[in-house]
């Protein structure tokens, strides 16, 4: 069943509560400097990096970490955060999920990002919002249901019952590229994908104005492969983000109860040794 009004927030309905206190708006971006250059009126950003993830390790922040940074962004009990970015919500759903996955459920996403926002011609600011800090309220315990490690891809591969899909684009699917171009093509991995994994780009998902498709044509989209509602699904890129857009619309849009994100992704998957590999 479709959770879309539950999830998804609309550019207009954003217009409409920039000054209400009860939802904090926050741009996340892969291009870090994006928000410098103009936001959405009463925006803060979130550093992908510096605040989502452990400083030293390759792993997220932890619950503790996320509940501080809640706190500086003046998130309090009653706050619902409401997310957007660049380039379909790419790094703003990867937020989504990592939210999502530490136990912080008021959280909604911006449908279409700052793309559908420019292309309506909205008013953006460089003038930086500050808040005073709040206490966030209890966060809900670590949903690992939300997460495949390794070993449970491992474990997943031709697996009765399972779907696997690589969002990545098809020259990093076929082994032709290990990155996006505009990224480094690292070399501690093999080129390919992850044997019976589907290979449905992750921005299929979204409409020319940065927009989610509709629930009949992703349903379509993802059904044409195998991942349907009965499925349990893995979902993979090179870091985990693109898959992150992809959890957020077979989970959370169209209401699949089992999806996971493998954000270890091809980065971990093709530097492991001896495992089956596919081009």
């Amino acid at each position: 069943m479709s959770r879309r009004d539950e999830v998804l927030v609309s550019t207009d309905w954003v217009a409409e509560h920039l000054d209400d206190p009860a939802y904090r708006l926050v741009e996340v971006d892969e291009d870090t400097e994006a928000y410098a250059g103009g936001h959405i009126r009463g925006a803060i950003a979130w550093h992908w990096k510096e605040d989502l993830h452990d400083a030293l390790q390759r792993q997220f922040v932890s619950q503790e970490e996320l509940a501080e940074l809640l706190r500086r962004s003046g998130v309090g009990p009653d706050t619902t955060v409401v997310l957007y970015g660049g380039n379909n919500n790419w790094f703003a759903t990867y937020a989504y999920w990592l939210l999502r996955y530490l136990g912080f459920d008021r959280v909604r996403l911006m449908d279409g990002g700052r793309k559908k926002w420019e292309l309506e011609e909205r008013e953006l600011v460089t003038d930086v919002p500050s808040y005073t800090p709040a206490d966030p309220g209890p966060l809900a315990p670590v949903r690992e249901e939300l997460r495949a490690y390794r070993d449970d891809v491992l474990a997943h591969i031709g697996a009765a019952g399972g779907a696997m899909v690589d969002v990545r684009s098809p020259a990093e699917y076929s082994g032709e590229v290990l990155a996006p171009p505009h990224l480094p093509q690292e070399q501690a991995q093999v080129p390919g994908h992850i044997p019976g994994a589907a290979n449905v780009p992750w921005a299929s998902a979204a409409r020319e104005d940065g927009s989610f498709k509709s629930d009949e044509d992703l349903t379509a989209l993802y059904g044409g492969v195998g991942v349907t509602p009965d499925k349990d699904v893995i979902a993979y890129c090179r870091i985990g983000e693109r898959s992150s857009h992809t959890w957020f619309v077979l989970h959370e849009i169209l209401g699949y109860e089992r999806v996971r994100n493998y954000d270890g992704s091809w980065t971990e998957y093709g530097s492991l040794v001896g495992v089956p590999v596919e081009r």
